[in-house]
């Protein structure tokens, strides 16, 4: 096997394609804890020194994306949540997206067993089909939070190498990729080291381009979701009833852990209102329909791996919606189309 080059990006690469001046902000490049993780970079053999101070002289801190990820997270009930997505937009951009992508989504949903539907759905959510992908250049955010956000400084740092290994192996500039005030980046969202290890080149080009090229993004969704465990065919939320009783509180707890079967759960009082195999583990999910109005579920293995997507049972219960709304609604198209 061959070494692996150290990453390097000339310094003209940089001069030519930036619109800001060069050297933006030599005071961060100057200090002591960014040379400190410069000299760890280099050590480890992956990149050569001129490369990085040449990244981190053009970087600009952006100090306004510790204030968003610092808002309280009060969590919005389910009622109030699902406005945000549930709408004719939604709808109606996603059944074109599907019909422009028909076929790259076909090949995703044969290749990793993930329905269509699920996979326009989660694009919809994260990103409206591409429409909203992220202003900001992802280096000026991840160097922003790596350095300056003790919190959770050492996940962001870890993104930003992630984020030079990716451009290295993409061979692009990393000072030119753009993405969220967190980094995410694309019309999957994907963090770079989400990018590393699930985005694919679905169309062959020779590249990964999940901000530009929609059916990489598709098959990258995919093989995201195949990767985690997704069974093809299978069930995501079966509705449920519940008995009262202290045991409600403690099974709600588990959040996303399918820690009991259903007849386990069957005898601490939830009963499944669908026949469904008794040995199958699921997890207890309340949602708030409206105010002082409670209905619950019961998640399965797929509603498990949507929430490895974005850790919230709110966002896999509205995925889950928007995939059934989407394939109605594609259908129906489809169905007028060929009685025309």
């Amino acid at each position: 096997m061959k070494p692996v080059k150290p990453f390097r990006l000339p310094l003209a690469l940089i001069a030519l394609t930036l619109s800001g001046p060069v050297f933006a902000d030599a005071a961060f490049l100057a200090r002591a804890d960014v040379q400190r993780y410069i000299d760890e970079e280099v050590a480890k053999g992956e990149f050569d020194r001129p490369a990085l101070e040449a990244v981190f002289a053009n970087v600009e801190l952006k100090p306004n994306v510790m204030a968003i990820l610092d808002r309280p997270s009060t969590s919005r009930p389910w009622y109030q949540f699902r406005k945000s997505f549930w709408n004719e937009p939604m709808f109606r951009d996603g059944v074109a997206f599907w019909k422009n992508n028909e076929d790259a989504l076909a090949r995703a949903s044969a290749q990793y067993g993930v329905p269509p539907e699920m996979l326009v759905a989660i694009l919809g959510i994260e990103t409206h089909y591409g429409r909203n992908t992220g202003s900001f250049r992802v280096a000026d955010v991840l160097a922003t939070l790596g350095f300056d956000y003790p919190r959770r400084a050492a996940f962001f740092r870890k993104e930003l190498t992630e984020l030079l290994l990716l451009a290295r192996e993409e061979r692009l500039n990393p000072l030119l990729l753009k993405g969220s005030y967190a980094g995410a980046m694309g019309l999957p969202q994907f963090m770079p080291s989400s990018f590393r290890k699930w985005a694919v080149d679905f169309d062959g080009s020779g590249h990964r381009d999940i901000w530009n090229n929609p059916h990489d993004a598709i098959g990258s969704v995919a093989n995201y979701f195949g990767q985690h465990g997704w069974i093809a065919g299978d069930d995501v939320l079966l509705p449920a009833s519940v008995a009262p009783g202290p045991e409600v509180d403690r099974l709600l707890g588990d959040k996303f852990n399918l820690r009991y079967t259903i007849d386990e759960l069957r005898a601490m009082g939830v009963t499944p209102d669908v026949p469904v195999n008794g040995n199958v583990k699921a997890v207890l999910v309340a949602l708030e329909t409206s105010p002082g109005v409670t209905e619950y579920w019961l998640g399965l293995n797929n509603f498990y791996v949507i929430t490895r997507y974005n850790k919230s049972t709110l966002y896999a219960k509205v995925a889950t919606d928007i995939a059934r709304e989407l394939k109605s609604r594609y259908l129906a198209d489809r169905g007028a189309a060929a009685a025309q």
